[in-house]
């Protein structure tokens, strides 16, 4: 079995980020996702590859489960799960201080050849890093 290594980083709701309703703007947990997926991989992906290889969104599946207001602070909390060819599952959820989870999202990315600009199947040696083996 394989299982994805969990990612944790913290974000804090600042007055630019909410909405005319007083909360936390949708297109900012869009903009969240990508934060937490990009550290991941900056934190956990050899320099080689980071060089060699870039990642692009084909697909987000977003679940809205609670609102979040200015000064509001959340635990985004993102795993991956077993590559498909060039793609990957990446799993986010944002947990409130009392464990309560605010948004859920699976988004689904894709591998790009930085010099060539083309798809790339992800190969094990890139996927390691990211995935726990039993």
């Amino acid at each position: 079995m394989t299982a994805g290594v969990q990612f944790r980083q913290d974000f804090v709701a600042a007055a630019a980020d909410i909405d005319e309703l007083g909360h936390v703007n949708n297109a900012v947990w869009v903009r969240w996702i990508q934060d937490i997926a990009t550290a991941h991989w900056a934190a956990v992906a050899p320099a080689e590859h980071q060089a060699a290889y870039a990642w692009v969104v084909t697909r987000h599946e977003i679940d809205y489960r609670g609102n979040l207001t200015e000064g509001g602070r959340v635990t985004g909390e993102t795993w991956v799960s077993e590559p498909k060819g060039a793609r990957f599952d990446r799993h986010v959820r944002f947990v409130d201080e009392a464990g309560r989870v605010k948004v859920a999202a699976v988004t689904t990315w894709a591998l790009i050849d930085r010099a060539t600009g083309r798809l790339l199947r992800v190969r094990p040696e890139v996927a390691a890093p990211f995935l726990v083996r039993d």
